[in-house]
């Protein structure tokens, strides 16, 4: 058996992220224009690399449908100039998407099917509202496969707090205005912006420019989030201000085989060294990282304590 080709990340970059709904900054921007602008952004930050050498794209969105339908992978490579020459295709694993058209294609190189992929993921929840147009077969709930809660991402985090009483509103809401803390530093060292794609957005007022992330409230305070409402539950944990927000936006990165980075002259962010997905009872579906986890780092032979950083998506 062939031995494993290393699995390389070259680069990635992402649009800013939009509030969803009619006021968001992207309600007249089609979610395949988001995927097409990163991408561009993405070849032209890496000009070295030479279209006809990708192998794949992959792409991942929830909901395949309209602007975010049509083998998403494919028509993006032809809409941001690839040769029709380059494949592409969709995925879902909803919000695990994009990681998993990362490891898809990451899984391809490394057994030497690819050299070169793009791997990315687009959502655009003001136009595709999360659940539209689906029909869950009645038999998850009329067999009690799984509870009603298990529908709604919402009561999902409550019952992870049922569980978890350590874990109560103001601990959650303390974690949340220190995420609004640390993106506002991240922005005001300029960190954020290098790896950002503007796109051009057009509203009541005009044509304009979407350069910087519209979510973020760095205005936050912990008097403030503890006034919030809770949807999900009377007297719940769970609200608008600890919760993640609902966004339009898109990413794409290029990955490649140690041979054909080094070939190309490509630098090198990140190698790929282990992945894993899990299952979990579907009624505390957040707790999914933690098997998953687990189950990487045994693959890899690494145990929690070798790890110096955790990234939470």
């Amino acid at each position: 058996m062939a031995e494993r080709a290393e699995v390389v990340f070259v680069d990635g970059v992402r649009t800013p992220f939009g509030r969803a709904g009619e006021k968001g900054m992207y309600w007249n921007t089609r979610a395949d224009d988001l995927v097409v602008k990163a991408m561009i952004g993405l070849l032209e930050r890496n000009p070295e690399v030479p279209g006809e050498r990708i192998d794949e794209v992959a792409i991942a969105a929830t909901t395949q449908s309209g602007d975010q339908g049509l083998t998403l992978g494919r028509t993006a490579a032809l809409l941001a100039g690839l040769p029709k020459s380059v494949p592409g295709y969709a995925i879902d694993r909803m919000c695990a998407g994009a990681m998993t058209a990362v490891t898809t294609v990451g899984a391809a190189i490394g057994f030497g099917a690819y050299d070169l992929a793009i791997a990315g993921g687009v959502e655009h929840m003001g136009r595709h509202p999360m659940g539209s147009g689906v029909d869950p077969n009645p038999r998850f709930l009329s067999e009690r496969l799984v509870s009603e809660d298990a529908l709604n991402m919402g009561s999902t985090a409550e019952r992870i707090h049922d569980r978890f009483p350590e874990y109560t509103k103001d601990r959650s809401d303390r974690y949340a205005l220190r995420s609004q803390q640390k993106v506002a530093a991240a922005y005001a060292a300029g960190k954020i912006q290098p790896d950002l794609v503007s796109v051009a957005i057009r509203s009541d007022q005009g044509w304009g420019l979407a350069t910087r992330d519209e979510a973020p409230r760095p205005e936050t305070t912990l008097e403030g989030l503890a006034t919030l409402k809770t949807p999900f539950r009377p007297f719940g944990r769970i609200t608008a201000g600890n919760a993640s927000g609902l966004n339009d936006g898109a990413s794409a990165c290029l990955l490649a085989s140690g041979a054909a980075a080094k070939e190309l002259g490509l630098g090198v962010k990140m190698k790929l060294v282990s992945f894993a997905f899990a299952g979990v009872e579907p009624e505390v579906m957040g707790l999914g990282p933690v098997p998953s986890t687990e189950k990487a780092l045994r693959k890899a032979g690494l145990s929690i304590t070798d790890i110096g950083l955790f990234e939470a998506q």
